[in-house]
């Protein structure tokens, strides 16, 4: 009942529990499909039969409209759903009931959806969700999963259930072979397609059935729900496939034994066939949407072109002054996995067209609409993000390392923005096919020994934004926290708009803040552990000036383990399943909060250890973020040990600084435990000397948490130092004097020892020692440290203590 047809986006096949299939109603104990996009859950061998019916998050060219009404999707409610009609519950885990709005989340039972005011207005979390009339995206070939950039690698190894299976061997759990001799087992095809493909569905009826029954179960199994007397059954043979022509009518076993179509030497396989007409009632859908009727039925005849029936139909819409010339009537097939429109020739005989599909297969005239459009000029235009190039680089450069590794035609394609430090830049391309091999080339290209990346990025039209919308970007790591980062993302493309939602993993923030470049107002949510916090902040950092919101809040969605910053600002210690609607809700009520950053540059004046043959080059200083703390000595070197486990790993680790200067394993050997760090490093606070005690690690911080929650600094007060605040432009220093100590401090027994409190701090190391900033350690070498405030604070959201507040949707 959808007026535009959206394909569905399906995952990789998994398990749901307590779920029902929306084609055939069971529920789905095999592994099964969802969308990623809206509710609709399927069995594998059901998938051919789900119609387009996804919600329409953006706009293709196709049709613009403001006002948004309800996507109804029908079940899989939990039981406490109640209706916003009668208030009485209307959920279920028995059986696939009630209905839910795929955009504002109203319930409603099946028999009471119907007198909901048909406008949504997307609900409490209207403010945050980027509408769908604001968003523009040319699609036409790429796949939904490219559009919504679901990565690739969370999908399974095939991608080519095109053809599902399951039609042959899957439907046969249905039908029970049956022992029972009074029955019997048919093969039933749909047509040609499908006798090519060998794809059946099984059907079992009574030895002595009628022809009609069996007609019936044939086209049941196909979910047709048309009259039965309108097709009949036709035998397979071989000589069909050779001849589409020869249609045997299978006209003895109809007048010779009414009773019974089976004979002894019964044929096990049968194709539907639909009776040829010579007049039928079409349906036909207006593309724009500014008419009040979904559609106009037309009667058409064996005389009946293209051309009579838009001639027919104008007048109906109340077009009838327009020139023919102005409009074409287009055939859509509403595949569950991409939606195909054809433009119909003028002169095409249309009963010949549809006894063309019908002959094809009856479930893709089933699932085939025709639109009457407008010819409008379209434009067309693609932006792809391309990742992974040589940073520092000018425009002409990235469009000539474009054309010698890409190929690209320059007539077509446009670079729009370039992202120099990040090696990145937007391409437009005003052709669908040089857009789709670009895409796909780039997959498999590198420079310089670095792959390349594309996303698909739509267009955010800012304008159309209503004036108290901010819209929130989130960004989700779904290597973060084992799979709950992809739990995560396939909630907040249902809960949001899935252009709203970007995988970390696929091109990093970058595409997302590209895409949000323009927005007047918005807000992120990053989900992820503290190292994918420091990246975005970083990305937001380098990029802020290009960004008409140039401040936006921050929230975070603390994933995996430590977390210091999460539990700093009430978001937790670790995302452990709670309901992603409350962490939205609660994202739109918490309070803004500014929070200092710093910058960190090492300069090591020794050449690095290691370095190839001896001939070794001065290290280029390196310059790194930091937001948590930075620590030197022991509190490193633990943290190097456990990430040196971790590399062990790889697939378990994705670090953030791409040079992390060298790691040394041996190095650790050398350093003695003994408290010996005060004597290899000189301290300056705010250009005064800071003499040190006997110490094994210095530790500088800016959040009052360290190492998963401890309060290194202490809580009693201190007439030598101000009280610690994330805000204050001060960095609080502080010595532990051993791996005992950072035990009790972590227990909560002690606190370290205070050192010193300021805002800018030069550390020189007269020897190799570990360092860490935010949990990311390395063996630096001697040399100079210098610690200052970086750009202007940034602005994070702390979640609100007062209970949710109760908003009515």
């Amino acid at each position: 009942h959808w007026q535009v047809p959206v394909a569905h986006c399906f995952g990789p096949p998994g398990h749901y529990k307590r779920k029902f299939c929306t084609v055939c109603r069971k529920s789905l104990e095999s592994p099964a499909f969802r969308c990623e996009v809206c509710e609709l859950h399927v069995h594998t061998d059901c998938i051919l039969f789900a119609c387009s019916d996804c919600r329409q998050c953006h706009q293709d060219g196709h049709q613009d409209h403001d006002t948004y009404h309800h996507h109804w999707r029908e079940g899989n409610l939990s039981s406490s759903a109640r209706c916003e009609v009668c208030k009485k519950t209307c959920g279920s885990s028995e059986v696939l009931s009630g209905m839910r709005c795929e955009w504002c989340g109203i319930l409603a039972h099946a028999a009471c959806y119907i007198i909901v005011t048909p406008e949504c207005t997307f609900g409490r979390l209207r403010n945050m969700i980027l509408p769908p009339s604001c968003v523009q995206l040319f699609s036409r070939n790429f796949s939904k999963l490219h559009c919504f950039r679901i990565s690739e690698n969370l999908q399974t190894e095939s991608d080519e259930d095109d053809d599902v299976d399951g039609s042959t061997q899957g439907s046969a759990k249905d039908v029970q072979i049956s022992t029972d001799s009074s029955k019997q087992t048919l093969k039933i095809f749909d047509g040609n397609d499908a006798v090519k493909r060998n794809q059946f569905r099984l059907i079992s009826v009574p030895r002595i059935a009628k022809n009609e029954e069996v007609v019936e179960a044939a086209l049941r199994a196909y979910y047709i729900i048309d009259d039965q007397q309108e097709y009949e059954l036709q035998t397979f043979t071989q000589q069909v496939l050779l001849s589409d022509d020869v249609i045997n009518r299978n006209d003895a076993a109809e007048d010779s034994n009414l009773g019974s179509v089976f004979r002894e030497s019964v044929p096990e396989a049968w194709i539907i066939r639909a009776k040829p007409k010579d007049e039928e009632v079409i349906r036909i859908y207006p593309a724009w949407l500014k008419v009040g009727m979904a559609y106009v039925s037309l009667r058409v005849n064996k005389d009946s072109t293209t051309q009579t029936v838009i001639k027919e139909v104008l007048p109906l819409l109340g077009r009838q002054t327009e020139c023919l010339q102005n409009f074409k009537l287009v055939e859509v097939l509403m595949g569950s996995k991409q939606v195909q429109r054809m433009v119909l020739d003028d002169q095409e005989l249309i009963l010949n067209r549809l006894k063309d599909i019908r002959k094809t297969s009856i479930r893709q005239m089933n699932q085939t609409r025709f639109y009457i459009v407008e010819n409008s000029k379209s434009i067309v235009r693609v932006n792809l993000f391309v990742g992974g190039l040589p940073p520092q680089l000018s425009p002409e450069e990235y469009t000539n390392i474009l054309k010698d590794e890409l190929a690209i035609k320059t007539n077509v394609v446009s670079v729009t923005h370039v992202y120099q430090a990040q090696g990145a830049v937007v391409l437009e391309i005003s052709c669908f096919s040089e857009a789709e091999r670009i895409y796909m080339l780039v997959k498999d290209t590198t420079v310089n020994d670095k792959p390349l990346n594309a996303v698909v990025i739509p267009e955010v039209m800012a304008s159309k934004i209503p004036q108290n919308c901010c819209p929130l970007l989130v960004f989700v790591n779904p290597k973060s926290g084992g799979l709950k980062g992809r739990d995560l993302l396939y909630s907040f493309r249902k809960l949001l708009n899935p252009h709203q939602v970007f995988e970390l993993t696929n091109g990093g923030p970058l595409p997302g803040f590209h895409t949000f470049s323009k927005v007047p107002s918005f807000r992120v949510l990053v989900c992820g552990g503290d190292g994918t916090v420091g990246w975005v902040l970083g990305a937001l950092e380098e990029i802020r000036h290009k960004l008409v919101c140039s401040e936006p809040s921050v929230a975070i969605l603390p994933l995996g383990t430590g977390n210091d910053l999460g539990r700093v600002l009430r978001w937790g210690a670790g995302y452990s399943g709670e309901d992603p609607y409350s962490i939205l809700v609660s994202v739109d009520e918490a309070d803004d909060v500014l929070m200092d950053r710093w910058t960190i540059l090492l300069d090591a004046e020794e050449p690095a250890e290691g370095a190839e043959n001896g001939v070794a080059e001065p290290e280029p200083p390196k310059i790194v973020q930091m937001n948590n703390y930075c620590g030197l000595g022991i509190d490193a070197e633990l943290s190097l040990d456990f990430h040196h486990a971790r590399e062990e790993e790889p697939g378990k680790f994705n670090s953030r600084f791409h040079n992390k200067g060298v790691y040394v394993k041996v190095g650790l050997q050398k350093i003695s435990h003994t408290r010996n760090l005060h004597k290899d490093i000189k301290l300056q606070v705010d250009q005064h000397e800071v003499e040190l005690p006997s110490i094994e690690g210095l530790i500088f911080i800016n959040i009052p948490s360290w190492g998963s929650g401890a309060d290194l600094w202490g809580s009693e007060s201190d007439n030598r130092f101000e009280k610690p605040r994330i805000d204050d432009g001060l960095l609080e220093v502080v010595g532990v004097t051993g791996v005992v100590h950072m035990g009790q401090v972590q227990g909560g027994f002690r606190s370290g020892i205070r050192i010193a409190q300021g805002s800018y701090f030069r550390v020189t190391l007269l020897k190799p020692i570990p360092v860490q900033v935010d949990g990311e350690p390395w063996i630096q070498a001697p040399g100079q440290i210098i610690i200052s405030a970086a750009g202007p604070k940034v602005h994070m959201l702390k979640k609100s203590k007062q209970k949710q507040k109760k908003t009515g949707s």
